[in-house]
């Protein structure tokens, strides 16, 4: 069941049921739970699942639309209109089904205009009327008639009953009236001891019912308990109480009470044990045999739903008492049904199943011709194979093949003969129907073989058939071959080649003596052929001679001059080998210079949605880059995002206390003073208090501004230069996160959607080319260090991917993916994921891990796996398998599936993890070990580093112009103006230089650029994984490094001076950082010249930025680690406030908080 839609109609429930095997099933269901036969309203003919999500037409509510795969279906409610009588109209059991009088057929309801309509009642019922007997204590007989009906209010005010028997009068003249759904016969005579047949018409509105009834004495039933005996009591309207039969009384008669009457005779019970086949389609099955024990007394089978429904019977034969054979029958349902055997005493015994399934499809046949003659085994492949009885060809009505090596996918016979040759259409034999093959088999003449030839090799003889080309396309498995002496002797068939028109078969007969054969014995299908040889052997006698006169000294010439020229060869050879290094060495060089003139940057550049992280984890990764506990601890889960939590008292005490500025700076200015206190440490402080005092930016900034006059006014800092180079204070990790805080609006407004360009383009520059598998090396790289200069020749590859839906094998739309043929399997299940995201904007949800693929090969699909038998090793190194050693085709179907377990590549678990290793693996970059290299000669070409260096510059030209954008967006002006964090900062900086009497304007740049690019971009352009929901690999990482090299080379003041060998990523922007320098020049210029931030402006943007992200971060958490240090250093606190002067409250308000926290037993602190 994939779907479910429930329709109250009238007192019924009616439920819609999609099934997975692509049925629509109605099954209506009465107000005591009591279901009705379900009945099907639409099938599909294979097994395509029902979709979720059924849904009422909104207009005409007499329609269901039930979604496929590709499809949806507006499938009728009821078929009321198939019902051509009252009888079959209430036998539906439909509450959407009544019988309109006025049109005397049977309609939906609501199309009935008038009142004159009668209907199923609300409780299921299994007869429309009923009737029973009753006795009362004077004898007299009454026959009560019950109509089971819901009908109109016209049919019910014109109900009559009139009841009539031949030759009597049977009712009296004192019955009770009439009135419906009853009426009343006292009976004005005797039952007769053989029964009296009655005739009951009933009238309702327009429409007129009539009832035969043939009553017995309920006494005269009697006899030995039996359920026969129990139906019969039953059935004449009697009651069955204490295995006898009596007259009726008020309680309800039903049937139900004979199904456990022991019977007077002693009937085996029989067993059953299987049956064969189980599985079936719904055109039923001929000759299924059951087995078992205890058959002999069975004399039918009954099969029946586990809905109360009618059961279907098929009669036995040929039972043996262990085993017997029956029909199973045509089922309107596909699933599961009951079955047991019925005894002579009508009970049934046993308990077994069959499962009705979809009909056979076939999808192609192999070979798809044969030879008129016939006999040729035919391969025919599709779904539920396993159904067939038997294949029928249109030219051939009359004769039925039966099927070999059966299964569900795949079946076997031989092909009929045909008088001439033409196409004939298939069809296959499911019980007792026939279902058109989509496919057809072709007829061509018989193979025409003209002639043979024998060659002794060894002590076997070899021999060459030829026979004329055609279509039949036949091969060495087809044909049986005899060579003809004084007896057959067998030749093993071994290849076959096509050339000039002209099919040779070869094949080698054994340890024979004489190579001379007259005749060859040809056997094929079921047709043999004799081939006889033409004489030649008097020519071959008389040649031979002059042969070896002529040969003779042509063999002593070619001896001596062998010696004269062994050395020229030897010269040759070596000539030959330095001519082929050159000539690679070459086309290396000339490839990789056109791929410099012909790169033309085709990125994608539309990335669809970008996955941005939310401002809590952006900042929680910049705040606590290396610690992940605190990282989770400081910000609050889902849950928790839209409730303030109140603080605890001791909280509560250490954040009023923080809110001092004289304290918060006196406790850092101790901190820092121990030697203890570990530039982790100090990061770790700045990133507490940034979380603690999030809700007041004002304040923070203020303290800022303190702790960093304090550092510009340090004695040691006798360099001003060096000013926030490095973050050896808790202020410049301070200033990061303020950064961050204030500057996350301008990074995802403005710069993010052009560094997340950045990194796909690059991204998909490297996948390009090879990566390594193993070192992740790749051929397009920006850095040198990665590069995979000994990468082989490639070739790229269009896959057409298909995606499992369900589990019942149906597959999507293909999916186009480009891979390389060096790919690994890993690498094409990351690439189809990467695709897949990229196209319907959303990710596979199956993650790589449980994704397993398979590759298309002659309509069968096989597994590909990164290790598995066929897997090259070089001594004891193994290469990962790729599309190549797969043999994988340009235009290949690949299907990925989700596969349950994770069996290890080995006991190592990764191609990448070297400890604990019991096995190594290489790709694309050789292992250090011999190997023989005439095996792999193109892997052994010699491959030099410096060749392969334009890849670099291949891959930069490649991505420059997201590289531009990306830089630009950084330093451009949006609204001519920078953001306000930028300008008040570097007004903050101007300012402290001119208290500092600082002139040199080179240490105010030095200033600006370590505390923004150096402090807050490079940290950003090196780690995107901070501002979006993506990872980032170590290669990635590397080529990234050299793009934030030159961001920051843009802003430096020094000429650089390169050389030839200067690094290559220094030379890589080497001729695009002076047109950068001045761009940065510009910004720095244009920034100075804004009019400046008005304190006012700036502490309502802070308060603004505060209120966006309230809530966010876990205030207490921070709290309660940041009170960790002061606890380890509370004394060196203390001294340091003695010292500053600090006033008496602040110093009780610091005690009053470690008693607190000393006194917090249940508080947690991990």
């Amino acid at each position: 069941m994939t779907s479910v839609l429930a329709v109250r109609q009238r007192g019924w429930m009616v439920f819609f049921i999609g099934t997975g095997d692509g049925q629509l099933i109605k099954l209506s269901v009465d107000r005591k739970y009591h279901a009705a036969c379900p009945t099907v309203l639409y099938r599909t003919s294979d097994d395509l699942k029902v979709f979720p999500k059924l849904h009422l037409d909104p207009v005409d509510r007499k329609y269901v639309y039930v979604p496929f795969r590709n499809q949806i279906k507006r499938v009728p409610v009821s078929k009321c209109s198939t019902y051509t009588n009252v009888q079959e109209c209430w036998s539906a059991q439909d509450p959407y089904c009544g019988w309109c009088g006025s049109k005397s057929s049977c309609t939906f309801e609501d199309d009935c205009t008038d009142s004159d309509w009668l209907s199923i009642p609300d409780e299921s019922q299994h007869k429309m009327i009923s009737h029973k007997l009753e006795k009362d204590t004077n004898g007299q007989i009454s026959l009560k008639i019950h109509t089971h009906l819901t009908v109109g209010q016209e049919a019910a005010s014109n109900f009559t009953c009139q009841f009539s028997a031949p030759s009597t009068e049977l009712c009296t003249q004192n019955n009770p009236p009439q009135q419906f759904p009853q009426c009343t016969c006292i009976l004005d005579t005797t039952l007769p001891p053989d029964g009296l047949h009655v005739i009951v018409k009933f009238r309702l509105g327009s429409t007129q019912l009539s009832e035969k009834l043939s009553l017995t004495n309920c006494s005269d039933i009697s006899g030995p308990p039996s359920s026969v005996l129990c139906q019969q009591c039953i059935k004449a309207g009697c009651r069955w109480n204490t295995n006898r039969c009596s007259w009726a009384d008020q309680t309800e008669i039903n049937d139900s009470v004979c199904q456990n009457v022991q019977s007077g005779k002693n009937f085996s019970i029989p067993e059953i044990s299987s049956i064969t086949p189980r599985v079936v389609s719904f055109y039923g099955r001929n000759h299924a045999v059951l087995s078992g024990r205890n058959l002999d007394d069975v004399t039918a089978v009954r099969m029946q739903a586990d809905t109360d429904c009618t059961p279907k019977e098929s009669p036995v034969w040929d039972n043996t008492g262990f085993s017997l054979t029956f029909h199973i029958p045509t089922s309107d349902i596909k699933g599961v049904v009951n079955v047991c055997l019925l005894l002579p005493d009508g009970r049934c015994h046993g308990k077994a199943k069959i499962t009705y399934s979809s009909l056979p499809s076939c999808t192609n046949i192999t070979p798809s011709s044969s030879w008129i003659s016939g006999k040729r085994k035919i391969t025919l492949t599709g779904s539920h194979l396993n159904f067939v009885e038997g294949v029928i060809h249109s030219h051939a009505m009359h004769d039925v093949r039966l099927p070999r090596n059966i299964s569900s996918q795949s079946l076997t016979y031989d092909s009929p003969e045909a008088l001439s040759i033409s196409s004939s259409t298939m069809f296959l034999k499911v019980a007792n129907k026939t279902l058109n093959c989509s496919t057809k088999l072709s007829y061509y003449p018989d193979p025409e073989f003209t002639s043979f030839t024998a060659t002794r090799t060894g002590k076997d003889v070899r021999i060459t058939i030829q026979k004329k080309t055609d279509k039949l396309e036949m091969t060495i498995d087809e044909l049986s071959m005899w060579g003809i002496q004084d007896k057959p002797k067998n030749c093993t068939m071994e290849a076959k080649e096509t050339s000039n028109n002209t099919d040779s078969f070869t094949c080698e007969i054994e340890s024979s003596t004489n190579p001379e054969f007259q005749q060859l014995l040809i056997k094929y299908g079921d047709k043999s052929v004799k081939l006889e040889n033409k004489d030649e052997s008097a020519v071959y006698y008389f040649l031979m001679p002059i042969l070896v006169l002529l040969l003779t000294p042509a063999i002593i010439i070619a001896v001596v001059l062998f010696y004269k020229r062994q050395q020229q060869r030897l010269a040759d050879k070596m000539n030959k080998f330095v001519e082929d290094l050159e000539l690679n060495i070459r086309n290396d060089i000339r490839q990789g210079f056109v791929e410099l003139q012909t790169e033309n940057a085709d990125l994608l550049e539309n990335v669809g949605t970008i996955p941005f992280l939310d401002f809590k984890h952006f900042a929680s990764r910049i705040f606590f880059p290396e610690n992940e506990s605190l990282m989770e601890s400081c910000i609050k889960d889902i849950s928790q995002d839209v409730v303030k939590i109140q603080l605890d008292e001791c909280c509560q005490g250490l954040s009023r206390l923080i809110q001092d500025q004289l304290f918060l700076t006196s406790m850092v200015h101790a901190l820092e003073e121990e030697k203890s206190f570990t530039i982790k440490d100090k990061c770790a402080v700045a990133s507490l208090l940034t979380v603690a005092l999030h809700s007041n930016l004002s304040y923070l900034t203020e303290v800022m501004e303190v702790l960093l006059k304090d550092l510009m006014q340090k004695s040691s800092n006798t360099q001003p230069k060096l000013l926030l180079r490095r973050t050896e204070s808790t202020v410049e990790k301070l200033l990061t996160n303020w950064m961050s805080i204030c500057l996350y609006g301008f990074l995802r407004e403005t710069v993010g959607q052009h560094l997340f360009l950045m990194v796909s383009a690059l991204t998909q520059q490297i996948a390009k080319g090879p990566v390594d598998c193993v070192t992740e090396k790749a051929l397009y790289t920006l850095n040198e260090d990665w590069l995979l200069w000994q990468a082989q020749d490639f070739s790229s590859l269009k896959l057409k991917v298909l995606f499992a839906v369900g589990t019942d094998g149906e597959v999507s739309e293909p999916l186009e993916v480009n891979a390389l043929d060096c790919d690994t399997v890993e690498q094409v299940k990351e690439k189809i994921l990467s695709s897949f995201k990229a196209k319907f904007g959303f990710p596979y949800n199956i993650p790589l891990r449980d994704v397993c693929i398979e590759y298309e090969k002659n309509g069968l699909f096989f597994p590909l796996e990164e290790v598995d038998a066929s897997s090259e090793v070089i001594g004891e190194v193994t290469m990962l398998n790729t599309l190549k050693h797969y043999k994988v085709n340009d235009g290949g179907t690949i299907k990925v599936l989700s596969k349950k377990t994770h069996p290890p590549l080995s006991p190592q678990g990764s191609v990448k993890d070297d400890e604990n290793f019991s096995g190594k693996y290489f790709h694309l970059i050789d292992p250090d070990v011999d190997e023989d290299q005439t095996k792999n000669p193109e892997r052994k070409k010699l491959k030099l580093k410096e060749v392969h260096l334009t890849k670099l510059l291949s891959t930069k030209v490649a991505v420059h112009s997201f590289v531009e954008k990306l830089f630009r967006s950084i330093w451009g002006l949006t609204l001519s103006r920078s953001p306000f964090a930028v300008k008040y900062f570097f007004d903050f900086l101007d300012t402290q230089a001119e208290n500092m009497k600082i002139t040199d304007p080179d240490v105010l740049h030095i200033w600006k650029t370590n505390s923004l690019p150096l402090r807050f971009w490079i940290n950003i352009l090196k780690n995107p994984q901070f501002v979006f929901d993506m990872e980032k690999t170590p290669h990635l990482d590397g080529c990234l490094s050299v793009i934030a090299q030159a961001f920051m080379d843009s802003f430096s003041l020094s000429e650089m001076q390169l050389g030839k060998y200067a690094p290559t990523n220094k030379l890589l922007y080497a001729k695009d950082i002076p047109k950068f320098k001045q761009e940065v020049k510009m910004y720095y210029k244009q920034i100075r010249d804004q009019s400046p931030v008005t304190p006012a402006e700036f502490k309502d943007f802070l308060h603004e930025e505060s209120k966006k992200h309230e809530n966010e971060f876990n205030e207490a958490a921070a709290l309660k680690e940041l009170y960790k240090f002061i606890e380890r250093y509370f004394t060196e606190i203390k001294q340091k406030l003695d010292e500053n002067g600090v006033p008496a409250e602040l110093k009780e308000q610091l005690q009053h908080v470690k008693q607190s926290f000393d006194g917090l037993k249940s508080c947690s602190w991990s």
